[in-house]
């Protein structure tokens, strides 16, 4: 590699970055960090990189997160210093709770002013220490390009998460002579992933399997994050194994599919929360028995053995001892486990071992299925969640946080990688500019954003961010005129005592805000006009926002209640359902009684 003489820091910054092959980068500009947008803007005239003004670092760092979970690539985000920098930390966090590959790169007074005070200054690696994979204060710009190849390598490899880079004014604009560093060219001592398994374990989980009448695979966003969808459905339907998903394992396999039970935990199906209630073994992929999905945690799958398979070895025996426990790469561990079976001559598939389990479980589906409200008072948000889902079944989904995601992930079904939500952090505002970043990651797809009236606003400045690029963005608002999840939580266990949960003093008209954004904005009132404006709303080519006034006091079950076990669930109605399409919701499975 040949060295560049008397170049610039911020230089050194951009073609390390173009060199890693960042095709996007999502910031905001300002004083600490012109250095770095200076040298961008010679960058990006001759179209080596686009970068994406965003209307918030805020909403920088969630559109390079929904890039990066929509593509498998690292994100990338740019912020000043000061409070450009502490405006990530919410991103930051929601990126380390799910595993998102993430680099950020943030602007800092120049080195002789660190430590002074001075303006716009902060230790932005103190405060998110926490918060990332790893951090880095760049002191000499010698070492830009090294850091940079690091924090790719970290970042995306073993467990993703985010690695944030802190850059001195002053770094960027000091010449050096200018060597690229690859990333075979850099040396971590310390950080050794475990990605390929070992067999050692595997003679006893197949005995384990072979043992089992009721086994079940329990799947979270590890199994997402491995691309593991396809060996994972290849292993359930070899032994003839559910399959549950948490929140994040969303999309690992068809949910119309026979072997899924789609979601446990809180807010899950009925059938899975039975299923991981009765199961004899839980296989864990990529999932970390988090108390979203276990309830009380000591009932949680309490009559099975457990095999786990994580890439982290912190997550491995954390809240639940397995009886075997993998660490490494999903689809390497479950493609050498069936390359061990195929070479053992004494292995042969039993396909009646689990049949009375599924019948079993399948009585449960037919029992206490997921409905979709019809013939009730008013708009519900399960029956246009469905429709959309039935109308765009390819699209890309982000989502806000509370009721309508949960209702999004009962209702919808999607592929792998077409599921974006703040899951581990549930941060409210995370749909929108996720949305922005699943966009450019996908420039011809479809791309919707669920959100609520209420997680709406925490964001909507990003609108602008949509406008000025033209985004084809869907955004489908489930507005009920309350912080939905927050009033369910104060109906069922708080004397309803509804303490500042109401939104509907003070908010915007929705149709005349996208209006001022150049944006079409559609409203649906009725279910006479739902389908026709659910079409127009799904096929019109540019940016869209679609209003739907929704049953007010509608609440999302079945849930578990804190401190529960998963089979006890609030309501749910036993009932028999001979076809899907023709779902009735019984109005008595709203109402919640102590």
């Amino acid at each position: 590699m040949s060295i560049l003489k008397n170049v610039t820091g911020a230089f050194a910054l951009m073609d390390s970055l173009v060199k890693h092959g960042v095709h996007y980068i999502f910031g905001y500009p300002g004083g600490a960090i012109l250095p770095i947008y200076d040298e961008l803007y010679r960058w990006e005239e001759n179209s080596l990189i686009k970068h994406i003004l965003c209307r918030h670092e805020q909403g920088a760092v969630h559109a390079a997160d929904g890039y990066a979970r929509s593509t498998g690539n690292v994100g990338v985000c740019f912020a000043t210093s000061g409070p450009g920098a502490t405006n990530l930390v919410t991103g930051i966090a929601t990126a380390q709770m799910d595993s998102v590959p993430i680099v950020l790169v943030t602007g800092q007074v120049a080195r002789p002013f660190i430590g002074t005070d001075a303006f716009q200054e902060v230790d932005i690696f103190g405060i998110t220490l926490p918060i990332v994979k790893h951090s880095y204060v760049i002191r000499d710009p010698r070492e830009v390009s090294r850091i940079v190849a690091e924090a790719f390598f970290i970042a995306r490899t073993g467990r993703p998460g985010p690695v944030l880079i802190d850059i001195p004014k002053d770094v960027g604009l000091e010449n050096f002579s200018y060597e690229f560093v690859s990333k075979e060219d850099i040396n971590l001592p310390g950080f050794r992933p475990i990605l390929n398994p070992s067999r050692k374990h595997f003679p006893k989980i197949l005995d384990l399997i072979q043992q089992s009448s009721q086994p079940l695979l329990y799947v979270g966003g590890g199994s997402i994050i491995s691309d593991a969808s396809e060996i994972i459905k290849d292993f359930a339907i070899k032994f003839q194994i559910p399959i549950t998903t948490t929140l994040m394992g969303k999309g690992v396999i068809d949910e119309c599919h026979d072997l899924s039970l789609g979601m446990l935990g809180m807010h899950g199906t009925a059938y899975a929360n039975f299923a991981v209630s009765e199961c004899d073994l839980l296989i864990a992929l990529g999932a970390r028995f988090d108390d979203r999905v276990t309830g009380k945690l000591d009932e949680f799958a309490c009559n099975a053995q457990v095999i786990h398979v994580d890439i982290d070895s912190a997550e491995v025996g954390k809240n639940r001892i397995p009886q075997v426990a993998i660490v490494g790469d999903i689809k390497n561990v479950l493609s050498e486990f069936l390359v061990y079976l195929s070479e053992s001559s004494s292995f042969k598939v039993n396909s009646d071992q689990t049949s009375s389990w599924r019948q079993r479980i399948s009585i449960w589906k037919n029992q206490y299925p997921l409905l979709v409200p019809k013939n009730v008072q008013g708009l519900s948000a399960q029956e246009i969640l469905y429709n959309i889902s039935e109308i765009q079944p390819d699209a890309y989904f982000t989502t806000d946080v509370g009721q309508h995601q949960m209702w999004a992930a009962q209702f919808l079904n999607v592929l792998p990688r077409h599921w974006m939500s703040s899951s581990g952090l549930g941060t409210m505002g995370y749909g929108l500019p996720a949305a922005i970043g699943v966009q450019f990651g996908s420039l011809n797809k479809v791309v919707i954003c669920i959100s609520g009236d209420a997680s709406f606003q925490m964001n909507l400045q990003e609108l602008g961010t949509i406008s000025q690029y033209n985004l084809p963005v869907k955004i489908l608002i489930i507005n009920n005129k309350w912080q939905g999840m927050v009033r369910q939580w104060q109906q069922a266990f708080y004397g309803e005592r509804y303490s500042h949960s109401n939104m509907s003093k003070g908010s915007p008209n929705f149709i005349k805000l996208a209006q001022s954004f150049g944006i079409l904005g559609l409203e649906i009132e009725s279910r006479k006009d739902m389908n026709q404006i659910l079409k127009l709303f799904c096929n019109y080519k540019g940016p869209v926002i679609l209003n739907c006034n929704v049953r007010e006091e509608e609440n999302c079950y079945p849930m578990v209640a804190p401190g529960k076990s998963n089979s006890q669930m609030i309501g749910i109605t036993k009932q028999v359902v001979k076809n899907k399409k023709d779902h009735q919701l019984p109005l008595n499975l709203y109402n919640y009684n102590m």
